[in-house]
């Protein structure tokens, strides 16, 4: 099984070329560059951030924390806010934004909807079949996909190249997902996303950084999710912030799919403006930083 993080290791060589200037929606060759990194390193300098062996093992059980949260929550929806950036072959950092809405229902039912300049699109699992739909095309496709909604990130990522938004955050397990890679973790103490006091958790891997906001409290769920890919010129990011987060049950009748009278049919790989980049962009493969 796939992570994001797996994904954008495997992408981080991977440039996107400008094709045309526009706004898209996204979440895969991530990044962003934090307005606090200009002062990462005179805080490293001064030591105020503690690399003790002690915040690393407390970033790793806040972590686990949540992940046991999100596990045991049978249901739970979230609005969402993501932001891609994207470097242009003129070397120009580019923010693609969009937002959206999910819903789910463990093991197997899940509703996505996203907004952006390209795209207004709609995901849809009811545990046997997916159903995607484009809204400005007015056109959808569906195809079997009997399992769970792990299973289902998977299909959808690997064989129809459909990524659903924060999709590492719906595992049954969290922490082992995002886990395997990690080289380093920091606890950075508290933040404020949202108007929620959060943990603020830092992760590295080989190729990328990511980190994480939690929600303090008896409620920790992820409130932002940011991953950035150091291995590409100018370090592109992505960013995925939650708001109105609910475990409230949902009613059966989100996870039914009509189509509109309308609509047009197609096959999967026929949708259009559908995945993390709009098809006006392209992607060309560049030296990684250091010119490995």
């Amino acid at each position: 099984m796939q992570s994001t993080i797996g994904r954008v290791i495997g992408d981080a060589r991977t440039w996107v070329t400008l094709l045309a200037l526009a706004a898209a929606v996204g979440a895969a060759n991530l990044s962003v560059t934090h307005p606090a990194e200009a002062n990462a390193t005179a805080l490293t300098a001064t030591g105020t951030i503690d690399v003790s062996a002690t915040a690393s093992a407390n970033a790793k059980s806040q972590l686990k924390a949540m992940s046991d949260y999100m596990a045991a929550q049978k249901a739970f929806s979230f609005d969402y806010d993501a932001n891609l950036e994207v470097v242009t072959k003129e070397n120009q950092k580019l923010g693609l934004a969009s937002s959206g809405t999910l819903a789910v229902n463990r093991p197997d039912k899940i509703r996505a909807t996203r907004m952006g300049g390209f795209a207004n699109i709609e995901v849809v699992f009811d545990g046997k079949t997916v159903s995607m739909l484009g809204k400005n095309a007015n056109v959808y496709a569906q195809a079997a996909a009997p399992g769970t909604i792990d299973q289902l990130v998977d299909v959808l990522r690997d064989k129809y190249h459909r990524p659903i938004p924060g999709a590492d955050l719906l595992m049954s397990n969290i922490y082992d997902q995002l886990m395997p890679e990690v080289t380093d973790a920091k606890d950075l103490g508290s933040g404020v996303i949202g108007g929620v006091e959060c943990d603020h958790l830092a992760f590295r891997t080989k190729d990328v950084d990511w980190q994480i906001w939690v929600a303090q409290g008896d409620r920790p769920y992820p409130c932002r999710y940011e991953i950035t890919s150091t291995q590409v010129s100018r370090a592109p990011a992505y960013s995925l912030d939650l708001r109105s987060f609910k475990t409230d049950a949902v009613a059966p009748a989100t996870f039914a799919f009509q189509a509109p009278t309308s609509a047009r049919k197609l096959n999967p790989g026929e949708l259009k403006d559908f995945d993390e980049l709009p098809a006006i962009f392209s992607l060309t493969k560049t030296q990684p930083i250091g010119g490995q």
